[in-house]
């Protein structure tokens, strides 16, 4: 065995060294950066938007359905997942990240490692162990004395609104065609559903349909939808969602009315709900300033399918980070003058429903307006 050869084997056999060329190309070796150990606090949360401690719990967590590291120049677990951390918080994309070195990975590896974190993410048990509508009373009755507290009105167990997350344009094979993902904003993208507690927990991500999707055809195709109706036909009616105008008027969602008079009751009611339902747009711009990658103007460069398990990994790692009072980044330099956080007016379509409905949804919302919003 040559010298040179012998040399580099035990250089490899001493230090954990990651590939650096693509396929084709010379193979070269540096040694990734221990960020845990190099990196302050501080300086790990703006890198990766969790702190140590949740960094090693998603490791944790992630590693049952992640491919185990089998030899020593491939790639550990904890990397991957660091390596899809900085992706999620800087949405430059692999050039950025491969070029960085706490992950010294090509591009192609950077990719694999994204898919892969990514697909342990949208795991059931693992979604379900961050993002969770409330399934019991005590759950229900907890999130309405949060907005209670904040808002003095009782029954509110969250805000529902949708954002449009832009994606590349996807080919047309897929299960919508192209340009079915065109948004009234005139670009492509995924309308997620997003329904958030009073300090901006994500309870619910629905993240499936294309940006020409009406955002109240997404509620009515809702699991969430289906639970709060099931729970007020049950005689359960003290607990309500609030919504913009563009979702229809339910005694379980709460609407604004049209037009109301100034400083009558109807007036504060909107005011009231206006002031209360910012907490999902709130919420939204948290999600995106924390993670960057599902930004306006960084697109994601992926497949329909591929984004959509995208946003609900951001949305697990938003909860982790509201969980353990991680605070919010500020602006970033190359960040555009008026940031464009994708939630926009749903344009107001008939009600398909005239019937029982309504009419219990605006009894329900009178009853409200009489008991809090009417002077004595």
């Amino acid at each position: 065995m040559a010298f040179q050869e012998f040399e580099q084997m035990m250089i490899l056999q001493q230090l954990e060294f990651v590939e650096l060329e693509a396929d084709n190309h010379p193979r070269r070796f540096y040694q990734a950066q221990n960020v845990f150990e190099e990196l302050s606090d501080k300086q790990f949360i703006k890198k990766f938007r969790l702190s140590k401690e949740l960094a090693g719990e998603l490791i944790e967590v992630l590693t049952p359905y992640m491919s185990e590291q089998t030899r020593k120049t491939s790639i550990s677990i904890e990397r991957k997942v660091l390596t899809a951390l900085r992706f999620f918080a800087s949405g430059s994309y692999q050039l950025d990240i491969g070029d960085n070195r706490s992950s010294g990975l090509s591009q192609a590896s950077v990719s694999r490692c994204i898919t892969e974190v990514t697909d342990a993410m949208n795991m059931s048990d693992v979604v379900k162990r961050y993002v969770h509508f409330p399934d019991s009373f005590e759950k229900l009755n907890t999130i309405r004395r949060g907005f209670y507290e904040k808002t003095g009105v009782p029954g509110v167990i969250g805000c529902i609104d949708c954002t449009h997350i832009a994606i590349f344009p996807p080919r047309s094979e897929g299960l919508y065609a192209e340009h079915i993902y065109v948004n009234r904003k005139g670009y492509h993208s995924i309308n997620t559903q997003l329904v958030c507690d009073s300090d901006t927990r994500i309870l619910n991500v629905n993240a499936n349909y294309p940006g020409s999707t009406h955002d109240s055809y997404i509620w009515r195709q809702s699991c969430v939808s289906t639970y709060m109706e099931n729970l007020h036909s049950n005689g359960h009616s003290s607990y309500f969602l609030l919504g913009d105008s563009g979702y229809p008027l339910r005694s379980w969602l709460l609407t604004p009315l049209s037009d109301p008079t100034p400083d009558s009751p109807d007036a504060r009611y909107n005011n009231w709900l206006t002031s209360t339902r910012s907490t999902i747009e709130r919420c939204n711009g948290i999600l995106k300033m924390r993670f960057r990658c599902l930004l306006k103007h960084r697109v994601l460069h992926y497949h329909p399918e591929r984004a959509s398990k995208i946003i609900i990994a951001c949305t697990i790692l938003h909860n982790m980070c509201i969980n353990d009072n991680i605070p919010v980044p500020i602006n970033e330099p190359d960040d555009p003058v008026n940031i464009d956080f994708g939630m926009y007016d749903a344009q107001i379509i008939p009600d398909p429903v005239v019937g029982q409905q309504l009419t219990i949804g605006r009894r329900m919302q009178q009853l409200v307006i009489r008991s809090y919003f009417t002077r004595r």
